[in-house]
Formats: C-alpha cells, sequence, structure tokens
C-alpha cells in the first residue's frame, strides 16, 4: 500500500519482538519514514515488533509518513512514564543500563509467585496507552499496510495470526503477554501468550499474502550470542532467548531450503517455485551492541534506554539504506544459507 508521495520502492516488514529493546525498532522505522523512499505494503510483528507495528499503521492512518513517525514517538515516550516508579538507570556514560534493586526483587517473586497472585486486578499499562492512541474500529477498517500480529495459544502452543480486520488491543497484548508477568489473554474463548514462542516475528505471511516481493527483517536477538553462560541466571537467560528465536529460525532455514531447491531448476514453471526465487530479504540488526546488553534491559522502561536505542536503529537503518536501498526489487542484500544454515 502507498502512503503520501509515490516512493521508488515498496517493502514488507518483519519486525521481531524483544521488550524495551524494541525501541531499536523504533529508530529503524522512523529513519525509513524520515528518508521517504520505502514504502510499506504488509506488517508483521510479535510482542514489541506488534506494538511497533500497530502504532506505525495508526500513524499512517491518520497523518502520514509524518503522523507515523509523531505516533511512534508519543508510543514510546508514554511507555517510559508509565509506571508510578523507577525501574531502571542509565550510567553517567549514557551507554550502560540497570534495573534498580527494588525491581529486581519483584523479578524474583514472579519466580515464586503466579500473575494472579502478583497483579490480582490484572492491571496492564500498555492497555491504557493502546486504547489513547490507536483507533481500533477505524484501524481494522482502514489500516493502510497489512497488519499480522502472532500471538501463541497457551493450550496448543500454535501461533495465532491477528490479520488487519482483526486487530484489537487484545491482540497486541496477546502478542505482548509473558507468562511469568501476565495472564493469559483470553481472546474468542482461547488463552494467549506471547507470540513469540510460535512466531518471532511471522515471515510466512509476508510471502503468501503480500506481492511486495522484498523482506526486510529488524532482528532484535543476535543470530549469534557473545561467549557461552555460564551462571545459573545467565543459562535460563539464554534457553528463554533460544526458545523465542527457534521457530523463526526453522522458518528461515526452510526458506533458504526453498529457495534454493527452486533456484536449481532451469525452468520454474509453478507460481510457489517463481515466487520463491524472485524473494528478496534484508536485514537491519546490531548483534553488537545488543550482545552487550543483559537479557534483563528488555524489561527496562527507561526514556533515556530507549532514545540509545532509537539513535542506534536510526544508524543502522541510515548505513542500510545507503548501502542498499538500490537493490530493493533486484536481490536479496543477505546471504540466507550463511546466516540460518
Amino acid at each position: 500500500m502507498l502512503f503520501g508521495r509515490r516512493s521508488q520502492q515498496t517493502i514488507n516488514l518483519a519486525l521481531q519482538g524483544g521488550g524495551a529493546h524494541g525501541a531499536f525498532t523504533w529508530g529503524v522505522l522512523d529513519q525509513l519514514l524520515e528518508d521517504g523512499r520505502t514504502d510499506f505494503e504488509g506488517v508483521s510483528g510479535t510482542s514489541a515488533g506488534a506494538m511497533n507495528a500497530v502504532v506505525l499503521a495508526q500513524g499512517l492512518m491518520t497523518g502520514g509518513r509524518d503522523g507515523a513517525r509523531a505516533a511512534l514517538e508519543t508510543f514510546w515516550t508514554q511507555v517510559a512514564s508509565s509506571l508510578p516508579f523507577e525501574i531502571a538507570t542509565l550510567s553517567k556514560n549514557g551507554q550502560d543500563v540497570n534495573l534498580v534493586p527494588a525491581f529486581k526483587m519483584m523479578l524474583q517473586f514472579a519466580h515464586y509467585f503466579s500473575p494472579h497472585q502478583l497483579n490480582p486486578f490484572d492491571v496492564n499499562p500498555l492497555r491504557k496507552i493502546l486504547l489513547a492512541q490507536v483507533d481500533f474500529e477505524r484501524l481494522r477498517r482502514e489500516s493502510p499496510v497489512k497488519l499480522y500480529i502472532a500471538a501463541t495459544n497457551a493450550n496448543s502452543g500454535k501461533v495465532r495470526l491477528f490479520r488487519s480486520p482483526e486487530i484489537s488491543a487484545d491482540a497486541i497484548l496477546a502478542s505482548a503477554c509473558l507468562p511469568q508477568m501476565a495472564r493469559p489473554v483470553e481472546i474468542e474463548g482461547e488463552p494467549y501468550w506471547d507470540g513469540g514462542y510460535a512466531a518471532n516475528p511471522a515471515v510466512y505471511p509476508l510471502f503468501y499474502e503480500c506481492k511486495t516481493s522484498d523482506i526486510l527483517m529488524v532482528l532484535l536477538t543476535p543470530l549469534k550470542h557473545k561467549g557461552t553462560p555460564n551462571s545459573v541466571q545467565e543459562i535460563k537467560d539464554r534457553v528463554l532467548e533460544l526458545a523465542f528465536n527457534s521457530t523463526f529460525l526453522r522458518e528461515m532455514r526452510m526458506f533458504a531450503h526453498a529457495r534454493e531447491y527452486a533456484s536449481e531448476s532451469f525452468f520454474t514453471i509453478g507460481r510457489l517455485e517463481r515466487r520463491l526465487v524472485r524473494l528478496n530479504f534484508h536485514v537491519i540488526d546490531a548483534p553488537e551492541q545488543m550482545n552487550e546488553f543483559k537479557t534483563e534491559t528488555k524489561l527496562a522502561a527507561n526514556i533515556g534506554f530507549f532514545e540509545l536505542l532509537k539513535n542506534l536503529g536510526r544508524q543502522r537503518a541510515k548505513a542500510w539504506l545507503e548501502a542498499n536501498h538500490g537493490e530493493i526489487g533486484k536481490r536479496s542484500t543477505v546471504d540466507l544459507a550463511e546466516l540460518f544454515y
């Protein structure tokens, strides 16, 4: 879907989840919108990626590119100010973020008490922010992009994709529902947890349901971690991150194998083979920097940390545009086999 002036190229976006680290994606989107040379047809998002996706769509719907930039800034600023107390601080150099001791103690409680016990009234500040900022009823009718929001059925483990006509605050909150921190979100009689367990993010709807052949993945979790975990907490954190990424890694390995298989044939007769051969993948990430952040910083709702990540996202998106914009519609700018085999 095109918006504003006709841009040079159209792409699909796959936005990974990662809590507070989603502010990196905010920066990437902000730079893409400011640059103005790319439009978006489909946007798939999980958890923080789902938040960015729905706020992006709302902003584009009501105010074009400038409206989307303003909407994203408002959202992340409100998230940072939504808690009644400070939960994270930045060091004097503005590069290191740490959770305050009181909040760390609260996180420890989550190992011994269920969300029903810790939060009996099921209070979620994100619901208020989303309802105040997003006109879900209008968005279901008029979204300028195709939305695909992933959540995980807590009883079956199956992925549930909420498409544009199904988008609601509950769908977004379900996509970001960490089982240790919040009750499952019930939709149509089914309980849902964070979409990261089943798709982080889901790439296949961008392949099957969008015409655009270019998919830009904005990744928050490094594809290779720095060092092997040793402490109990480090092992727990790594296991959780691997679990969140496993489905995505399998899906991308499937795409890599399928594209290789389709390209081996001289005659790409079938519709599926032709689509696979034309498919182009791109990645914007910051593995070196993300490897430096502790897993717990994904819960760091701090405006200084958000701004740090936003600026990093803008820098990486600007560098990607300068190096690769001319390749959109022509070829992939990443080697899937090298990344995912």
